[in-house]
């Protein structure tokens, strides 16, 4: 299994406390998140890393080169650097080209941790989505899918959306989504992904998980809790 990870956002939400590093090194404890990512990730079977880096770029290179010979020990560990913010589909668009990949991969986001799921979405096959529900899916924008878990719509964000169902940030792709690039940066999530749904071949893979996206203050501090909590219960 081949991960890319989503690592060059700027960070502008979580900046008003965690301004020194780029919010995939955020401190949590002891240690950067992306440490307990990787960790995270490992345990549920991914030895092959590629990273796709903008912003501080530098530090996160510094940080896997100072891990090859204990975290990292027996992965493969890859990154590449975007010369401009290509956003999240142009950024695996730039990685396929470059890397020159052919094949399926797992895709995901360095600051979104997710309790289980690398299995399940592998399993299901390309093209598939982690989704979970919250009890505030308005804030992230909703996924709908039919009796089959096929997704047949995206919902944008709004406020008072209530409970639903919403992308986790781990998805199952194929390099061949991405052929005929522009070279344009471009969204997964409100281009690639609505396109996929139009055409009914989008599966939803619905997990019952801990889930948390890091990049707003008050939940960053909440992941911190729960890390210092022993990681018990539901964050």
């Amino acid at each position: 299994m081949k991960l890319l990870v989503l690592a060059g956002g700027f960070g502008s939400r979580l900046r008003s406390v965690v301004a020194e590093v780029p919010k995939a090194l955020a401190p949590v404890g002891d240690v950067p998140f992306l440490h307990l990512q990787i960790e995270h990730w490992k345990n549920q079977g991914i030895k092959y890393f590629v990273f796709l880096l903008h912003h501080r770029a530098d530090l996160i290179i510094g940080f896997l080169r100072n891990n090859q010979n204990s975290l990292l020990k027996d992965c493969e560990v890859q990154w590449l650097v975007e010369p401009t913010p290509m956003d999240t589909g142009g950024a695996l668009a730039y990685a396929i080209d470059h890397l020159n990949i052919v094949d399926d991969f797992l895709v995901t986001n360095a600051d979104t941790w997710l309790g289980d799921g690398i299995t399940q979405v592998w399993q299901a096959g390309p093209l598939a989505m982690a989704v979970v529900k919250v009890a505030d899916a308005g804030r992230y924008g909703g996924v709908q899918f039919d009796d089959k878990n096929t997704i047949t719509a995206f919902q944008e964000k709004c406020a008072d959306a209530g409970t639903g169902w919403i992308n986790a940030g781990l998805c199952h792709l194929k390099a061949e989504v991405f052929k005929g690039w522009n070279h344009e940066p471009f969204s997964l999530e409100r281009t690639t992904f609505p396109a996929l749904a139009a055409k009914s071949i989008l599966k939803a893979v619905p997990l019952q998980s801990n889930f948390i996206d890091i990049g707003i203050p008050d939940d960053y501090f909440r992941f911190c809790r729960w890390v210092e909590s022993g990681k018990r219960g539901i964050m």
